[in-house]
This record gives C-alpha cells, sequence and structure tokens, in this order.
C-alpha cells in the first residue's frame, strides 16, 4: 500500500512527510542559502523524526479511528482513538515563524478516571542536503539540555554550527533523550490523570535555526504568543488568499494546492532570511530544490499573482535579482549559480512573460523601472541575438520544455512566447523597445511560413524545425502547442491550430492516451498524462473534460504531481510538484471564471 501524506509548511519549514496512517512526521527541512538547497533532518527505519503517543499503564495505546481535515484548506488536523481517550492532533506551521507547533490534546470518553501519558517522541537519525539528488551531510549530533528552553536542544556541527532544532511545551512535560548508533531518540512526555469528560491539551513548540540559541527562542517566541494567536493568525493569513468557487470538490482542490504552490515553490532561507524559488521544498518530487525560471514564473507566478501580489512582486525580484545573470539556463541552485547547463529558450523569455503579468494585473509600472530588472531584460536581449537565424526570424533553444535535449533546433512554441514576449517589451518599455514590435510580427510571419506543414487534412503547426525541410510532430505538457490561443497567437479555430490539436489527441498519437480512464497528453520524458497537460486542457477549450478529470483523479493524495496512471489516476511520476500545482490552480481558477485581469 502506497504511503500517503498530508504535506505542510510555512515560509521557514516544510513538512512533507506528515504521514496519513499514523500522524507521524518522517521528515522536516528548510532551505538554507549556504548550503544551496534544502537541509532534511530525518528519522531512521525504526522510527520518524517526531511522532505523537499515548500510553496508559504502562503500555502504548495504537492510535485508531484517525480522521483527517485541514483548517483553511491547509494545516492538518486529525481525531483519532487510543483505548478510552479521544485525541486530537493539529501540526500549525504558524505564518512568519521558524518552526511549527504540534498540539495534542486528550478526552476521558470513559465513566472512571484514567491515567495516562502523551507526548512525542521519535529518532533524529541524519540531516540531509536536498538538491536534485539526496546526499547525508556528514557532521556531529548534538543534544543538550539548554537553559533556553529547559529541555533539549538538537544541534548540527559541520566545524561550525550548522543547524539546531529545539521544542518547548506550554505544560509541564518529562523529557529524555539518548544516543542509539549515532541516531538520537527523544520523548516529550505530559502525565496526567482526567476525570470522566475532563480533556488537557499541550502544545510542543519546534523552533529552528542557525544554531542553539536561535532555535531555542525561535520556539520561545511561538510559546509567548501563545497557540491561540499563531492559529487565528495562521487562518487569516490563509482566508484571505483562499478562493471562492461555489463548487466544494473544486475549491478544496484549488486552495489545498494552491497553498502547496505557496508554501512549496516558495520559502525563506533559514541562514540568509531571503526569499527563493524553487521547484518543490519536498525531496519527494525527484528534482527538489533547484530554480527552473519556466518552472517558477510560468507555473507557480500565475497563480501567486491570482493570490498575493506582493509576494508576486518578491518573486520577481529575486529573479531578475539572485537568478539573473542565468537567466534561460537549465537550472540553477538557489543562490544563482548553474546546477544543469544547457540553454532553454522558454526559460529565457519566461521573467518578461512574468513580469507581463504582473504589470497588467497589479498596475504596478514601478517594477519594470528597478535596476535589477532593466537590467536582467537588457541581459535577455543579448541572450535571445545570439540565437537568431541569420536570415529567418527565428530563435533556435537547445533543450525543449521538458529539459530533454531538441530534436530539430526552431521551436514552434518556444518561438511564439519570444513572440508574446517581445510584444511584451514593446508595451512595458515604449520609450525604449518600441521596435520590438516589428520583430515580432516577424517571428509571428516567420511561424506560419517556417514552423507549419501540410498533413491529411491540411496544414498543422509542427513541433519543430531545421529550416531545411525537416520537422516532427509532437507536444510537450510543459510548453505545449495546445497553448497558443491562450498566449494570443492564433484563435481557437485557426484552421493550423485546429489540426494540430486534432492531431495530437488522436488515438493515433503515441502520447494522446485517447480512450484510456484518464486521458490527456504525454510525452518521452514521462508517459503517462500530465497534469500540466491538464492545465493546458483547461486554457485551451476542454474545460469539463479536464474538470472531470480533476474530479476523479487521484494524484498524490490531493496534491497536483507530475504525471498520473492512466487508468487509475494515481500518481505516477513526480509526487509533490510544487510549481505545477500553481499552474493547474491558474488554470482551473481562468476556466471557472475566477481571474478577472488581462492576461
Amino acid at each position: 500500500m502506497k504511503e500517503l501524506y498530508f504535506p505542510t509548511g510555512n515560509e521557514y519549514v516544510s513538512i512533507p512527510t506528515l504521514r496519513e496512517e499514523t500522524a507521524a512526521i518522517e521528515s522536516f527541512s528548510c532551505l538554507h542559502m549556504g548550503a544551496k538547497g534544502l537541509v532534511e533532518f530525518r528519522g531512521d527505519g525504526s522510527a520518524p523524526v517526531m511522532a505523537p503517543f499515548v500510553r496508559s499503564g504502562g503500555a502504548s495505546l495504537p492510535l485508531t479511528d484517525m480522521v483527517w481535515q485541514r483548517l483553511e484548506y491547509w494545516v492538518p488536523e486529525f481525531t483519532a482513538r487510543a483505548g478510552d481517550l479521544n485525541v486530537r492532533g493539529t501540526i500549525l506551521a504558524p505564518v512568519g515563524e521558524r518552526g511549527f507547533i504540534y498540539r495534542l490534546s486528550v478526552e476521558n470518553a470513559s465513566d472512571a478516571p484514567v491515567d495516562a501519558a502523551y507526548g512525542l517522541e521519535g529518532t533524529w537519525a541524519s540531516a540531509w542536503l536536498c538538491v536534485n539528488e539526496d546526499k547525508e551531510i556528514l557532521g556531529t549530533k548534538r543534544v543538550t539540555d539548554s537553559l533556553w528552553n529547559s529541555g533539549p536542544v538538537f544541534e548540527f556541527f559541520c566545524a561550525l554550527p550548522f543547524l539546531a532544532f529545539a521544542p518547548m511545551c506550554d505544560l509541564d512535560t518529562v523529557s529524555t533523550h539518548s544516543e542509539r548508533g549515532g541516531a538520537v531518540d527523544y520523548a516529550l512526555e505530559r502525565r496526567v490523570t482526567l476525570a470522566p469528560g475532563e480533556s488537557e491539551a499541550a502544545c510542543f513548540y519546534w523552533g529552528l535555526g542557525y544554531e542553539e540559541v536561535a532555535a531555542a527562542t525561535s520556539a520561545k517566541e511561538m510559546l509567548r504568543q501563545g497557540w491561540s494567536r499563531e492559529l487565528e493568525a495562521t487562518l487569516g493569513y490563509l482566508h484571505s488568499r483562499s478562493w471562492h468557487t461555489d463548487d466544494a470538490q473544486l475549491r478544496t482542490l484549488y486552495n489545498t494546492n494552491l497553498f502547496f504552490c505557496i508554501f512549496y515553490s516558495t520559502g525563506l532561507t533559514i541562514d540568509t532570511e531571503e526569499l527563493v524559488l524553487v521547484t518543490s521544498r519536498s525531496p519527494r518530487y525527484y528534482v527538489s530544490a533547484a530554480y527552473w525560471d519556466r518552472d517558477s514564473l510560468f507555473w507557480s507566478f500565475p497563480s501567486v499573482v491570482d493570490a498575493d501580489l506582493g509576494l508576486a512582486r518578491e518573486m520577481l525580484l529575486y529573479a531578475f535579482g539572485r537568478q539573473g545573470r542565468n537567466i534561460g539556463v537549465h537550472s540553477r541552485f538557489i543562490d544563482g549559480t548553474v546546477l544543469e547547463p544547457g540553454f532553454e529558450l522558454d526559460e529565457l523569455m519566461a521573467p518578461i512573460l512574468a513580469l507581463e503579468r504582473y504589470v497588467s494585473a497589479s498596475g504596478d509600472r514601478s517594477v519594470p523601472e528597478l535596476p535589477c530588472v532593466r537590467q536582467g531584460v537588457e541581459r535577455i536581449l543579448r541572450t535571445l541575438e545570439t540565437k537568431r537565424h541569420a536570415s529567418v526570424a527565428l530563435y533556435e533553444t537547445f533543450l525543449m520544455p521538458t529539459d530533454d535535449l531538441r530534436t530539430y533546433p526552431y521551436l514552434t512554441y518556444d518561438n511564439v512566447l519570444v513572440w508574446r514576449a517581445l510584444r511584451a517589451l514593446s508595451r512595458l518599455y515604449p520609450e525604449r523597445f518600441a521596435a520590438l514590435a516589428a520583430e515580432a510580427e516577424k517571428v509571428r510571419e516567420a511561424i506560419f511560413e517556417h514552423c507549419t506543414a501540410e498533413g491529411a487534412q491540411g496544414r498543422y503547426f509542427v513541433w519543430s524545425t531545421d529550416l531545411n525541410g525537416s520537422s516532427d510532430v509532437y507536444d510537450e505538457p510543459p510548453g505545449s502547442l495546445l497553448l497558443l490561443p491562450y498566449l494570443g497567437f492564433c484563435e481557437s479555430d485557426c484552421p493550423e491550430y485546429v489540426n494540430t490539436a486534432r492531431m495530437i489527441r488522436s488515438s493515433d498519437y503515441a502520447y494522446s492516451f485517447a480512450g484510456c480512464e484518464f486521458a490527456d497528453i504525454g510525452c518521452a520524458h514521462a508517459p503517462h498524462p500530465w497534469l500540466p497537460s491538464i492545465a493546458n486542457s483547461l486554457l485551451s477549450g476542454e474545460e469539463a473534460r479536464a474538470e472531470d478529470i480533476l474530479r476523479r483523479a487521484f494524484m498524490d493524495n490531493g496534491i497536483v504531481c507530475e504525471s498520473i496512471d492512466e487508468h487509475t489516476g494515481e500518481c505516477a511520476t513526480g509526487a509533490h510538484f510544487a510549481t505545477a500545482a500553481g499552474f493547474v490552480c491558474h488554470a482551473l481558477r481562468r476556466a471557472l471564471g475566477g481571474v478577472d485581469y488581462e492576461e
């Protein structure tokens, strides 16, 4: 049976593996600029890093009849039974805090007094650096009883202090810890006698920081604020950004994935407190915690614009700032240095398209004039100039939107993005780049002349061409020809577009999955229906069919993944794909009439 999780978190901490079956936290993590990625604390094969427990009469009581819900679509909460006790647990990562809270309450449901103990226990076995691949960090684990929190502090050293985490409780607890084979076992226990019908709740505040004092005082700050205030502030934050539609099922799907996008595709680094953008803050995604221009600015950015213009502005400043000098390079570390080399034309255009979207939605024309943005635009144009064909107004790429190597250098979809971006710059900077409108028109004409071919039912858009007579019929969900009307390049009844859509949705096309229970476009990179492809369908006149798939698909316990099995609707590849979650949210909101600015 697949393990099911309820991911949650805030700007500083991500909790991707809160297990549905046991309410255990198998790992938690934070972004670290010095480490260039995500640092995750894990348990081991024998125990998770954190799990609730209930004991009575010296025996452990299993949690049964567990039922989960999310408060404001994001904060996980469960109810369960433990013998004669009713148990409730809430896992809250308060917005703005360096840590999280695990609140446990127990209620005596019997007719006699009950002596019980409850709390959290677990094993800290290792620390891992997660950037595409997961690598264990070599260092020293130390656990000390600290005066700062009257309890243990878990500190990790790599010559200097590297990261620490520490608990505090709002009630008196007994804390124990011991070493076992290089791992640290611990328990935080609250002992209580409950009369019939009596209940009690304890909040375990877990702070994170660079070292002991920072971690312990992060926990103390949350303790001082108190559970009610932290919960109210976070639920208020979530409520103000959620979107209401009368369809309860789609409303839940949208808002849960919106917050997954916000908190897992963006985050603040624990060591420098900088906003960074990543594919996903969950190592369950196979290329986690790195930056792609396309993923962050074409997929997650639109949903953030829909929900939080302030955050969208900060995302642009990071993209043109930290990441500015390598725009268009395959992938980068969070500090802006190159992770995977290779030029991608769609990624080079992504910051300009995001800038256009932000200005259209906000009316804020100050951002295009910021020095980092102006310099970034000029750098993009200089790079773009080197990719233009000598005599034809088309631009080449080395890698396709899947990051796979091209077949032919001139991709139709990528050049449509060039057309859109050049047109956008002529409007954003009329005094400087007005002439780009003419180049945009040349690109449009070149696409119709050189990026179309004659088929059995008329002309269609090819996927790519070498401009010497060779082309291919293909499509990729991360950059689909189905989006041409959405991008404003042509009308949905354009003959070339109609023929293209018919061809790639046909059962004759290898990756259409036509006739399957969950049918949408896949590709060679992941030969299953992609969730970004379902978003593409929402944006290209296939709303009813795409909404039906979203209602029926299990995905990754309701969280958007890269692709789903065409027969079962369960996650096939790319669990916890945060940026794609954003694109699905934006597409769904737009299809349901919830986007009120010109795209």
